[in-house]
């Protein structure tokens, strides 16, 4: 039997002026799409980053205080977001472990589309439950992902939708894109061979979670590679794009 080998794609151009990563921790970011975000930062997008808890659940010793917890995951995910570029992060606070697509998320993250104003909005894949390698996407992710989704779509752009925001001043926004991440059905990647150092950059600041750093990066690397390939390039991150104006 002939092996079939893939067709080289052509790495993903397009670039947003101005891009909003919505996801549930602290970390969950620069995971994702942090190189992309560091690339399109270097060419002049502005970042908004939006983490929808501050990860206080995120710890094997139930003795430690989640409030302590809290601001030291916030503080490294400000350092963190620092090295990638981002003019600003944002926590909503909601409880780890437990979070909701309800109307009070969503509000909050209209709320923010509204006064962003974003071309991109990026984050995880809702739909995906289980991945084609066996790993299974956190709650909080999913309902992360799919408050992202409600509020771009229709939320944001609906004048009756939250309408004491309109009167407040926060006038509809329509989002153009959104780009999926963390999916089994990624259809453009994007190079980013220049900037996946300073994603493991990004990584290392989040010193709490990070228990074995040589196999975080061994596995990055590899993922990384694996994407790469499919557009010819050292390293690469994949999407599920989506055109929702």
């Amino acid at each position: 039997m002939t092996e079939t080998i893939p067709a080289v794609l052509q790495p993903h151009t397009a670039r947003p002026e101005r891009a909003m990563v919505i996801v549930a921790h602290p970390d969950d970011a620069d995971f994702g799409p942090a190189g992309t975000m560091a690339r399109w930062i270097d060419a002049g997008t502005v970042g908004h980053l939006i983490c929808c808890t501050s990860g206080d659940a995120g710890a094997d010793d139930h003795t430690i205080d989640p409030l302590a917890l809290a601001a030291t995951r916030e503080a490294e995910q400000r350092a963190a977001a620092g090295i990638i570029g981002y003019e600003a992060v944002t926590f909503l606070h909601a409880p780890d472990g437990a979070l909701a697509n309800d109307l009070p998320l969503r509000e909050q993250l209209v709320a923010a589309i509204r006064e962003f104003r974003p071309d991109a909005v990026l984050t995880m894949d809702p739909s995906m439950l289980f991945s084609r390698s066996g790993r299974i996407q956190h709650t909080d992710h999913r309902a992360a992902a799919m408050a992202a989704v409600d509020a771009v779509y229709p939320a944001a752009r609906n004048a009756m939708a939250f309408p004491h925001l309109a009167r407040a001043g926060l006038a509809p926004h329509t989002v153009h894109w959104l780009y999926l991440f963390w999916t089994d059905h990624a259809d453009v990647w994007v190079d980013t061979s220049a900037t996946f150092e300073r994603k493991l950059a990004a990584l290392r600041a989040h010193a709490s979670q990070i228990r074995d750093p040589a196999d975080m990066e061994q596995r990055l690397r590899q993922w990384a590679s694996e994407d790469g390939a499919r557009i010819g390039t050292a390293a690469a991150e994949g999407f599920r794009l989506l055109d929702v104006a």
